[in-house]
C-alpha cells in the first residue's frame, strides 16, 4: 500500500520580493517525492501558519533574503503554536548571517541552510527529521 507523501509548505514571510531559492527549493522537495505547497510573496507570518493548518503540513521552510528573518521566523513559530501547530517542523534558509543561526534555532527553527546549499542535504535533513525513506 503506497504511503501518503509528506507535505511541506514553502513560504516568504515580510516584504522580502526575491524567490527564486525558494522555487528551487519547491522544486527540489516536489523532485524528492514531497508535496509542496507554496504561499507566494509577502505572506504575513498568521498567513503562513493559516495555510499550514489548511494543508495539514508536516514541515515549513522559510525564505528570507532581507535580513529581518531574526522577527519573521520566529514569528511564524509562534503563530504556528498559537494555531495549534506546534508539531510542524520550521527549517529556514536564505541570507541569514551565521552568528544568527544559533538564535533562530533556540526559537524553533530546526535548521537553517545558507545560499548555496545543496538542495540534496535539504531534502536528506527532511527525510531523516520526518521518517521518510527515500522512493
Amino acid at each position: 500500500m503506497p504511503t501518503t507523501p509528506k507535505r511541506i509548505l514553502v513560504a516568504k514571510p515580510g516584504l522580502d520580493g526575491h524567490d527564486r531559492g525558494a522555487k528551487v527549493v519547491a522544486r527540489a522537495l516536489r523532485d524528492a517525492g514531497f508535496e509542496v505547497i507554496y504561499t507566494g510573496l509577502r505572506q504575513t507570518a498568521e498567513q503562513i501558519a493559516v495555510a499550514a493548518v489548511q494543508e495539514d503540513v508536516d514541515a515549513v521552510g522559510l525564505s528570507s533574503l532581507s535580513g529581518a528573518h531574526g522577527e519573521l521566523f520566529p514569528a511564524v513559530v509562534r503563530a504556528l503554536r498559537e494555531a495549534g501547530a506546534e508539531d510542524v517542523v520550521v527549517f529556514g534558509g536564505g541570507v541569514i548571517p551565521e552568528e544568527d543561526v544559533a538564535r533562530l534555532q533556540e526559537q524553533g527553527i530546526e535548521r537553517v541552510f545558507p545560499p548555496g546549499t545543496d538542495t540534496r542535504d535539504i531534502v536528506a535533513f527532511l527525510r531523516e527529521r520526518l521518517g521518510v525513506t527515500e522512493r
